[in-house]
């Protein structure tokens, strides 16, 4: 959260901010690095036009101010100020599901406290087509972390994020409209090719450090493991989303096709 308002936040890094300048995100105010060579810096002067015709006050400041602002230590040259995240609903997920008339995808990110971690689940799962993400309200990386942000490319732009009191109590809302809950489990579960991810699924992945919490991991269905043959006994979670989410792509995109023969 930054200093300006308690109900706004800040977005840092071009990517995220052009991001946000496509959706339908209201930029108050941003900030831009003054040119310091004999030519303008193009990419930055593309987002301060984008930004004013969106009705965004834009400042040109010195980059000494922006790295003072910067919560993530990597703004390339622009900060942009929202107001707070407005996070969707399950309901918004399911429904952006029903309307692209695709079967429900979802991530489930039970504890994942890392900024950096959960920025790129959003982005995996954006990137996937997933119709949307889920955390829990306590213990879990929250988007008044700009670095969430960053490091979700700007995803959060695009892809729903619900934040529940309960992520049980989610968990059961997905089973009753029909999805099956696959939690990522290291070598546990069966190989994630033998998992069908044509059904409606939510992908559920642990925290960092304990993996899923035990009643959670009660509460999934099935348990999808990643063989791994090197040294290392596990990839990080976001990479273990992604690879689940990409193998999810794959079988649909094969159903798809006989479904077309």
């Amino acid at each position: 959260m930054n200093n300006e308002h308690s109900l706004t936040e800040q977005i840092e890094g071009r990517n995220a901010v052009l991001e946000a300048l496509k959706s339908e995100r209201v930029l108050d105010k941003v900030y831009i690095a003054k040119s310091e060579g004999a030519s303008p810096d193009r990419a930055l002067a593309h987002i301060a036009s984008a930004a004013r015709a969106k009705g965004a006050v834009v400042s040109n400041v010195d980059r000494r101010r922006l790295d003072a602002m910067s919560l993530t230590h990597a703004h390339q040259g622009v900060i942009a100020i929202v107001p707070e995240f407005n996070y969707a609903s399950i309901e918004d997920i399911l429904s952006l599901a029903e309307l692209r008339g695709e079967a429900p995808l979802a991530v489930i990110c039970d504890e994942v406290t890392d900024p950096h971690n959960l920025g790129a689940i959003i982005r995996s799962a954006e990137c996937a087509g997933a119709h949307g993400v889920i955390i829990p309200k306590r213990r879990s990386a929250g988007f008044s972390s700009s670095i969430v942000e960053k490091a979700s490319a700007g995803a959060i732009s695009h892809l729903p994020v619900a934040r529940v009191a309960n992520l049980n109590a989610a968990i059961k809302q997905l089973k009753a409209a029909g999805l099956w809950i696959t939690a990522a489990e290291g070598s546990a579960g069966s190989p994630l090719w033998d998992c069908d991810f044509t059904l409606p699924t939510a992908i559920v992945i642990g925290s960092e450090g304990e993996g899923l919490r035990q009643l959670v991991a009660e509460n999934c269905d099935f348990k999808a493991s990643i063989p791994l043959f090197g040294k290392i006994s596990s990839l990080n979670a976001s990479n273990a989303c992604a690879v689940l989410l990409y193998e999810a792509v794959r079988q649909r995109a094969q159903l798809r096709l006989r479904r077309e023969q």
